[in-house]
């Protein structure tokens, strides 16, 4: 079958694999009362008909079922004084049991459980992190829906990892750089299913192998020429299924995407922009820290907020939908643009495909959350990485939508300065470049807030922010001791890459970005798999970006080969 077509039939495909991919999610949940974390309103699910209040239990009565939950029990016996109160919601009884702390504290919640008002059954029961953290408790759907199904979630990783491997050479480097990247799906299993003590810990020595990868590949002056990177299919074969699985990514983020706090975070910061209202320290009770972010993010979706505009409420919020989208494409359309730029449109097309079958992009975009943007943003950075002053402008918006990007800036302003006699004008050029970005988003703060309110909503807010996703916020104690040393090494890292001898080219400089971005990843308290879309892009560009696309040859080729350079072989061939 030929490209063309291949090309005809991409609609019906299409079609079908949506169909397939999300008919068992959408079974799964309609036979599900599972709830979700995306409407706090409607965190679970109303009865189809109210209880009824004569047989309804007591909130006496749900609160001694909840101290007989085994775990409840354990909890109780080590924290002596603790006390218990019940409320009812959409017809369960909710028990808290708090900890005894002294007169003004702010409470601390050790157990929590729900109660079936009618039956008196137990539903749900948690301790530990999970009782302060909604979001861990492993509600399905809660990121991105039938996303994480594993007919789509499997699929993906398949088509990631298989156009790339060679079984002829199993152990190269190529391999186990990918395998790295889907790996994190094992962790994000483990999330899925509440399972804390497993997720965490193993996402670590997954960033703790980028890490060390990239930064070897960045800072290797003169690396040996790599062989071809030989497909396991023809690379325009690559391009038809990313064209495919684009459309695909769009039906799916309309029928059945969600939108997390942090798109909706947008919608109301443009919202506000809009309306001329104080941005920072006046967000809604349902979002009261989606002020978090730098003042471009919020600008970024402008143009969406005033096709839809936001109603005040978190409903559906279609503006945050199509942010999300653009954001993604936008991240397909630049990868394939810096491929071309390395090494022409074959390797533009394997990485744009890269991309959309690395199935956190799709996480991402299906949760309508704005992770795509500072990505996309540090794409056209390297783009542009030829002229300082849009490569200075492009690396500070990326900082000024989310923070992250920010120790970029001293490894990007001494790439590719030139001879001795243009460096300081160079220089000067990034400089003028982002300062002008940096000096047009403090104005916006400034006609908004004052730099104290910002301060405190968006750096101070995330600097004392606490987690249990990260190794330092799950086991605290000594490992914030740690997370110290950590967190200077992150810092100093970013110092160091901009002035030791490195990989002078694009793939040296995205190598590098990408563990910088790993680096303070590792550092942080707050950690999540939204953020692996941060670096996945450079990842990529450093693991498949050295490479020359080879052609892949027709399967009768060496034998054609071998007719021609023997005659015996030709006349056996031809007779």
């Amino acid at each position: 079958m030929d490209v063309r077509t291949l090309t005809r039939a991409l609609p019906l495909a299409s079609a079908l694999l949506f169909f397939v991919c999300t008919a068992p999610a959408a079974l799964a949940a309609e036979s599900s009362a599972a709830p979700s974390l995306t409407r706090p309103a409607g965190a679970t699910p109303t009865p189809l008909a109210a209880p009824d209040p004569a047989r309804r239990i007591s909130s006496r009565q749900a609160q001694e079922i909840a101290l007989r939950v085994p775990g409840i029990a354990r909890v109780r016996h080590a924290s002596p004084g603790s006390t218990t109160s019940a409320r009812l919601k959409n017809g369960r009884w909710i028990v808290d049991v708090n900890a005894r702390v002294p007169r003004g504290a702010n409470v601390k919640g050790i157990g929590q459980v729900y109660v079936d008002s009618s039956s008196g059954r137990v539903t749900e029961s948690w301790t530990g992190h999970q009782v302060a953290w909604t979001m861990a408790r492993g509600y399905p759907g809660a990121f991105g829906r039938s996303v994480n199904s594993p007919w789509i979630w499997v699929t993906l990783c398949v088509l990631f990892v298989a156009p790339f491997f060679d079984p002829r050479r199993p152990l190269r480097w190529l391999h186990a750089d990918l395998l790295a990247l889907a790996g994190f799906s094992a962790s994000l299993a483990f999330f899925n299913d509440a399972n804390l003590g497993l997720s965490v810990p193993l996402a670590y020595p997954l960033l703790s192998y980028l890490l060390a990868r990239l930064l070897w590949i960045g800072l290797r002056r003169a690396p040996a020429a790599p062989h071809g990177l030989r497909l396991n299919v023809p690379w325009r074969w690559l391009g038809v299924a990313t064209l495919f699985l684009l459309g695909f990514r769009v039906g799916l983020n309309i029928t059945d995407g969600n939108v997390i706090d942090v798109g909706y975070s947008g919608v109301i910061g443009a919202d506000k922009l809009t309306h001329g209202q104080s941005l920072w320290g006046s967000f809604p009770s349902d979002n009261q820290h989606g002020d978090t972010y730098g003042p471009l993010l919020y600008l970024a979706y402008v143009p969406f907020e005033l096709i839809w505009p936001w109603h005040g409420s978190w409903d559906s919020l279609p503006a945050a939908h199509a942010a999300a989208a653009v954001f993604d494409l936008a991240c397909v359309g630049l990868l394939f643009l810096v491929g071309r730029r390395l090494a022409g449109p074959a390797l533009g097309t394997v990485l744009a495909y890269a991309w959309v079958t690395f199935p956190f992009t799709l996480f991402a975009t299906n949760a309508g959350t704005n992770d795509a943007l500072p990505a996309a943003l540090l794409l056209a950075a390297l783009l542009a990485a030829s002229h300082p002053l849009r490569r200075g402008a492009l690396v500070a918006a990326a900082g000024m939508t989310k923070f992250a990007a920010l120790p970029l800036l001293p490894l990007l302003a001494m790439h590719d300065l030139g001879p001795p006699g243009a460096r300081m004008r160079r220089l000067a050029r990034y400089t003028v470049g982002a300062g002008l970005v940096l000096a047009a988003s403090t104005a916006v703060v400034l006609a908004s807030t004052d730099p104290g309110t910002f301060w405190d909503r968006t750096i101070g807010f995330q600097a004392g922010r606490d987690a249990p996703f990260s190794v330092w916020g799950y086991y605290g104690g000594g490992w914030e001791i740690a997370q110290r040393f950590v967190q200077a090494g992150a810092v100093v890292l970013a110092v160091a890459v901009a002035f030791v001898p490195r990989r002078d080219d694009l793939v040296g400089l995205a190598a590098l970005a990408g563990a910088l971005l790993v680096a303070f990843q590792m550092a942080t308290t707050y950690w999540f798999y939204l953020y692996l879309i941060w670096f996945a892009p450079l990842a990529l560009i450093a693991f498949v970006g050295r490479f020359a696309v080879a052609e892949v040859r027709p399967a009768a080729a060496p034998a054609a080969e071998s007719a021609r350079s023997n005659p015996l072989v030709a006349a056996a061939c031809s007779g």
